[in-house]
């Protein structure tokens, strides 16, 4: 199916496209109203920025199946900015807010023009997975409270996370219903075999059932009501607020304290998070993309900052490549960046059309997504996977875990990163082959050998991935000589794998690992070189 005057501006599109682009609007439609209430912004925000990155921004330079909107790895320093620049005024914080947003979106396209998306290539994973594993606990800590219809006393995640048992006491059990029914369609709905259940999206059965619970109750008016002979009051504080239309949603950002320190620190968290989140989204989406087509990372950059400009200006959460959605989208048969547009344009039409319907959604189902999200993001299951690469990766994921909790974003994945170098030299690494690894290209027929000599670590690796961007149809065999280097570390075997699967001619061949020695028997483990006797 294609539409001819379009045709002449924009790729045709499929019916694929229009089915993958209507299940992705159901899944973003609540997660965007959750994520946007968990920032600290008001829930349309979260919408807005769905229906920017979806219509604009498929089609300037957009990743072709990727999914734009906000994402769970932002909550955190959206919400942050928002407490902080607001100093107790959550409307001034908000409008404050979108003026970082504005400044890390410019940055972002400055990034995209000296090319340097591919930052994100060269972070390490065990590093990665820390800072959202430290995510996942902020925002379980903060919106199980949420679930249980209690607001908390405390403000830090590990004295937010003390105090659940004393919410769990003060529980409203009509909005604890709603948030523990959710809580068990999310987490029970994935288990289930059955087409038919699994080709609704576990949020939407979420709303098809908290939504006429939450009339039952009758949440729309205040009253008190007795349960276990105490009183509870419950009313339209638990349901989400929206405005009476799309203009009314509109918010101009306040840039009075735009250079301040503290919007300074926020501007870089939001650039350099979004811009790591957004990039390794965009190389695992294009690893499950069937045709493997390569994306160009700094172009999809661009677009994303050129997002992200304009939702800041109209009001809009930050927007990232988000990977869950764009999973879905794969699954639902996606073709083109046009089931983002499509995803986009349906956003636009139920909020325009059915607003209303919207406020009716309890407070307590879009926790339970946000909870269900952040234990995904810290699951237990993150911790063995650091231990099966052995035990500078867990080191790694723990510190950077921990850090990140006891302080910021920036200074949990910087102490990541120096803790690295850090293990590289205490593995006999010399400090300067970490950044001067000497790298020799030689194409022999079909085969293309790349040779280190010094290291095989995270900071050469964009050298490495300069070398085979753009692989020539004609290559089918890509060749990476390890033999003269000391150390191999985890980011590099892990990135060079993924790398390979953007190659659809050609396969890798890794040359001189026998004579290294494998933290652990996992494929990708950090090694160093055998001392010989």
């Amino acid at each position: 199916m294609s539409n001819s005057k379009l045709g002449q501006w924009f790729p045709q599109f499929s019916k694929t496209d229009i089915k993958s682009g209507f299940l992705v609007f159901l899944i973003a439609l609540p997660l965007s109203l959750g994520i946007a209430m968990a920032s600290g912004f008001p829930p349309i925000a979260g919408v807005i920025s769905a229906m920017v990155g979806g219509v604009l921004v498929s089609f300037v330079g957009s990743a072709r199946l990727t999914i734009k909107g906000p994402a769970a790895g932002l909550i955190v320093i959206a919400l942050g900015a928002v407490q902080e620049l607001g100093q107790g005024d959550p409307l001034i914080g908000y409008r404050r807010a979108l003026a970082v947003g504005v400044v890390a979106a410019l940055c972002q396209i400055g990034f995209s023009m000296v090319r340097a998306a591919t930052v994100g290539v060269v972070m390490s994973p065990s590093v990665v997975h820390g800072m959202l594993a430290a995510i996942g606990i902020i925002i379980v800590s903060k919106q199980a409270h949420t679930v249980m219809g209690v607001s908390p006393s405390a403000k830090e995640p590990l004295e937010l996370l003390a105090e659940l048992p004393h919410s769990a006491m003060h529980a409203n059990p009509e909005i604890l219903l709603i948030g523990v029914v959710s809580l068990v369609v999310l987490f029970v709905a994935p288990m289930i075999r059955k087409r038919w259940i699994r080709a609704v999206p576990a949020p939407l059965i979420v709303l098809a059932i908290a939504v006429p619970v939450g009339l039952l109750f009758d949440l729309h008016h205040s009253h008190v009501y007795n349960w276990a002979n105490h009183d509870y009051t419950v009313g339209p504080q638990y349901l989400v607020n929206l405005p009476g239309s799309l203009l009314k949603a509109v918010a101009f950002p306040d840039f009075s304290q735009v250079f301040s320190a503290t919007s300074i620190k926020y501007v870089v968290m939001f650039t350099l998070v979004g811009t790591i989140e957004s990039t390794l989204s965009v190389l695992a989406v294009d690893g499950m993309d069937p045709e493997k087509r390569a994306s160009d990372l700094n172009r999809d950059l661009r677009a994303v900052g050129i997002g992200n400009l304009v939702s800041a200006l109209i009001g809009g959460l930050p927007m990232i490549s988000e990977i869950v959605r764009s999973k879905a989208n794969i699954d639902a048969g996606a073709k083109s960046a046009w089931s983002n547009c499509f995803h986009g344009l349906f956003l636009l039409a139920f909020v325009a059309l059915l607003p209303n319907l919207l406020q009716e959604i309890p407070l307590a189902a879009l926790a339970a997504m946000l909870v269900y999200t952040g234990t995904r993001l810290a699951s237990p299951s993150e911790l063995r996977h650091a231990k099966a690469l052995g035990n500078d990766q867990l080191l790694l994921f723990v510190t950077t875990l921990l850090v990140t909790l006891a302080t910021d974003l920036l200074i949990g994945v910087g102490v990541g990163i120096l803790l690295k170098l850090v293990l590289h030299v205490g593995r006999g690494a010399p400090l300067g082959t970490l950044f001067r690894t000497k790298i020799a290209i030689d194409r022999e027929g079909s085969r293309l050998t790349i040779s280190l000599t010094g290291t095989a670590v995270f900071t050469n690796l964009l050298a490495v991935r300069k070398a085979v961007s753009n692989l020539p149809d004609d290559v089918t065999e890509v060749v990476v000589d390890l033999s003269d280097v000391q150390i191999i570390d985890h980011t590099f075997l892990s990135r060079i794998d993924a790398m390979a699967d953007e190659w659809p001619q050609a396969n890798l061949r890794l040359v001189g690992l026998d004579s290294f020695a494998a933290a652990t028997e996992h494929k990708l483990a950090a090694r160093r070189r055998q001392v010989q006797s």
